[in-house]
């Protein structure tokens, strides 16, 4: 693997999330609820708690490694002794709801919740590791490259725009992926464009630049830190929203994709302590709902991943044609995904 990034190397507050909808479809008026639903557990072998990141594979992913159409990917924060940055796990579960391990790092990287996975198989995670479970000792971590194996190619890092990711959305565009990651120790968004070679063993950087900033961030006893969270990317409209859990706010920025400056914060979207108690991810739903709140900041509707405080970290969703839609979430104080599956 080759990068352009400085510093490359082959080294590697919960609460209820947010769900947003592509701004063209639907009207916003109809609550997505939940159906039935299956829990795994996240747990590995070597005791990793606390899951963090969610990933679907692709159903066009490379079929000749170890992940298959519809498996989901999780990422681990915690160690088996339950300190915060000192995860290194990510857990592969199958649409049968067998879970094993699929990557495990060195000690104390403390993989978050920027995951993603593009369809030739590539899966980027961001770490923020700590030394002692602390934010006085948490670093600026990296991105890490893993192919469909599982195995580590390579890691991206640069003090000046990766800096503690902590949310991640990837735009798939087969030989490119642009990767939209929020960093939570500086209060940053970086876009990082990447060229994918066709076997998905190696990966480029095309560009790299800082698209938002100025955003409140701050370390929390519980939650480690809290900042600018999770992320959703409209390429409709070319438009990055993004959560921050420190404000309980969501904020837009606009032209995501192609604008060469700092948006700055970008314009606020929603803004409501009532209903939002430290954002900490972001999704679109295909039936146009913000399930909390649609895009033109009207509250929806909500669902509980956990009754009690802390649970809610990641979530993902998965279109299955004109058949159903998966919501994937992790609840960190039971340590288990829950999938709901809803009709279309």
């Amino acid at each position: 693997m080759k990068t352009y990034l400085r510093n490359f190397s082959a080294a590697a507050a919960a609460c209820m999330v947010s769900i947003l909808p592509a701004a063209a479809q639907g009207t916003g008026t109809q609550p997505l609820l939940p159906f039935p639903n299956s829990a795994v557990s996240t747990v590995p072998a070597n005791g990793d708690v606390n899951p963090y990141g969610v990933a679907f594979v692709p159903a066009n992913v490379l079929s000749n490694g170890v992940l298959q159409p519809r498996d989901i990917l999780v990422s681990n924060f915690n160690n088996a002794q339950n300190l915060q940055g000192t995860g290194s796990t990510v857990v592969r579960i199958t649409p049968k709801g067998v879970q094993s391990l699929f990557f495990q790092g060195g000690t104390g990287l403390g993989l978050t919740a920027a995951l993603g996975v593009v369809r030739l198989g590539l899966v980027f995670v961001g770490n923020l590791p700590t030394i002692d479970g602390n934010s006085n000792t948490a670093r600026a971590g990296s991105i890490l490259v893993l192919d469909r194996f599982g195995r580590l190619l390579g890691t991206f890092s640069d003090p000046n725009l990766i800096d503690g990711p902590w949310g991640m959305t990837v735009v798939d565009l087969g030989n490119e992926a642009i990767l939209f990651f929020t960093n939570v120790l500086n209060g940053t968004v970086t876009r990082l464009v990447l060229e994918l070679s066709d076997d998905g063993e190696n990966a480029a950087v095309r560009s790299a630049i800082t698209i938002g900033s100025g955003f409140q961030h701050r370390p929390d006893p519980a939650a480690l830190e809290l900042g600018p969270s999770g992320v959703a990317f409209d390429a409709a409209n070319d438009i990055l929203y993004v959560a921050n859990s420190a404000d309980n706010t969501i904020y837009a920025i606009p032209s995501a994709a192609t604008r060469t400056t700092s948006a700055g914060t970008g314009s606020v979207v929603y803004d409501d302590l009532v209903h939002l108690h430290g954002p900490l991810d972001l999704a679109f739903a295909p039936n146009g709902d913000l399930v909390e709140f649609t895009i033109q900041g009207k509250f929806v509707a909500q669902f509980s991943v956990d009754p009690n405080n802390g649970g809610a970290f990641g979530l993902a969703i998965q279109t299955l044609g004109n058949v159903a839609v998966r919501v994937a979430a992790v609840d960190d104080n039971t340590n288990q995904l829950t999938i709901w599956t809803f009709p279309r």
